[in-house]
């Protein structure tokens, strides 16, 4: 049978989280969308009452509720159980630890034709947690870049044909720097039309946004009119801390912290240079291929994926974890040079489109599940 003749699959997506404010949601929420439309038929399975909910009936996507309580939530995996037989369903896809725990659960009672998880952290795997990596009723580990693999591969103790790469994409028609306009953000903050804006969204320990912070007492001796906005931070608490950082390396009016938004692709347009310092625990940084769809140039850590993102002195500038000298020292560099700036943001978009668009990530889900499917003998 042809590709384009192939029967459209029942998948269920699943994430026990239903805020949207980690990448791992919107990967997942991607995933559900892009292969609905692609034909499938697809349902998200998540706990009732959040925003996933509410964002699957705005864009017409089957929401199926689940407690899933804890990773031994007996209950929470009958039902599931029940779902899988009342749908029919072909493949499940979990993308974390509580999700999966549970649908492994739901194997007790009913076979999972193709059962994937998704992995987008390089923490090793524990050998506590090893038994639901190796488990035969898990058909694929599906890692967001080559280094996790790499890491879960060794610490797993998998076969290396178990574990596959499938880079996380971003939607290029969200992400368009010819239709986005960041002038709204930018009058929000109160930053100059020549102010050099810079950002990093996510301010976790390991996101290194403490040695940022740091870098800038140095941008801003080089260019007065650099601004850091700081995004994603949980709560008041957070942006004191920042606040208290900043006032100590003397650069109080030049960092801004701002808590969660939805607008990402607009802050993206108010930017001048997106940077991540991320030093554990990181896979690809969502936030910097979505920068560099937006055509911006990005400074971002040596670690984890990135360098599978990132080439260096191409589309951005890698620099030394937990620097602040190499992390002022790459900002100034881009800062300095704007053809350098320029021509970095338009080879970052080529990049994206080549290898990290949504829907080669689409194309290359449907391809994984397909294959499974046939291996078992649904296809």
């Amino acid at each position: 049978m042809s590709e384009g003749k192939q029967r459209p699959l029942s998948i269920l997506q699943i994430l026990e989280k239903n805020l949207f404010n980690t990448g791992s949601v919107h990967q997942m929420f991607q995933a559900a969308s892009g292969l609905a439309g692609r034909g499938h038929r697809v349902a998200v399975v998540s706990r009732p009452g959040g925003e996933t909910e509410g964002r699957c009936r705005d864009a017409g996507i089957d929401f199926v509720p689940l407690r899933m309580r804890n990773e031994f939530d007996v209950a929470s995996g009958w039902r599931l159980s029940r779902i899988l037989e009342e749908r029919q369903v072909d493949v499940v896809h979990v993308h974390k630890g509580i999700a999966h725990a549970v649908a492994l659960i739901a194997t007790l009672w009913t076979p999972i034709p193709c059962f994937v998880v998704n992995r987008g952290v390089s923490f090793p795997v524990d050998i506590w947690m090893r038994p639901k990596f190796r488990t035969r009723r898990l058909h694929r580990v599906v890692t967001v870049c080559e280094d996790i693999r790499k890491v879960i591969i060794a610490t797993g103790k998998l076969p290396p044909e178990k574990v596959k790469v499938i880079y996380a994409g971003v939607d290029l028609r969200r992400f368009d720097p010819a239709t986005v306009d960041g002038t709204k953000v930018r009058r929000e903050f109160d930053l100059a039309d020549d102010a050099f804006v810079i950002n990093q969204i996510g301010v976790r320990w390991w996101k290194g946004w403490t040695f940022l912070v740091e870098a800038m007492a140095e941008v801003v001796k080089a260019n007065p009119k650099a601004h850091l906005l700081l995004v994603a931070c949980k709560d008041e608490a957070a942006m004191a801390e920042v606040r208290e950082l900043a006032a100590k390396h003397g650069v109080a009016k030049h960092v801004t912290p701002v808590g969660f938004r939805h607008d990402v692709p607009e802050i993206s347009a108010a930017l001048d240079l997106s940077v991540d310092l991320s030093y554990a625990g990181l896979g690809i940084t969502g936030t910097l291929r979505e920068a560099m769809a937006m055509r911006k140039p990005v400074v971002c850590t040596d670690a984890g994926g990135n360098p599978e993102l990132v080439l260096d002195g191409i589309t951005g500038r890698l620099v030394a974890p937990q620097s602040a000298a190499a992390a002022a020292a790459g900002i100034i560099e881009v800062m300095q040079d704007p053809a350098k700036a320029r021509a970095w943001g338009e080879a970052g978009r080529q990049r994206v489109e080549e290898g990290f668009s949504m829907n080669v990530r689409m194309q290359r889900l449907e391809a994984l599940y397909r294959e499974v499917l046939q291996e078992n003998g649904r296809l």
